[in-house]
């Protein structure tokens, strides 16, 4: 399951924080980070699934 979100957060990465985490900090913070930068919010969305 986490390489499916794994690649999810590759291609889109809220949508992988949001199968770990849900809606909370986590989430809100990697949208805002995806809008500032693509690389960030993949970066922030693979640590999160590889934290849990």
């Amino acid at each position: 399951m986490d390489l499916i979100r794994i690649i999810l957060s590759i291609i889109l990465p809220p949508v992988g924080v949001f199968l770990q985490v849900g809606i909370g900090f986590h989430f809100w913070l990697n949208i805002l980070l995806t809008i500032l930068g693509y690389i960030p919010g993949v970066i922030h969305a693979v640590y999160i699934i590889a934290k849990k």
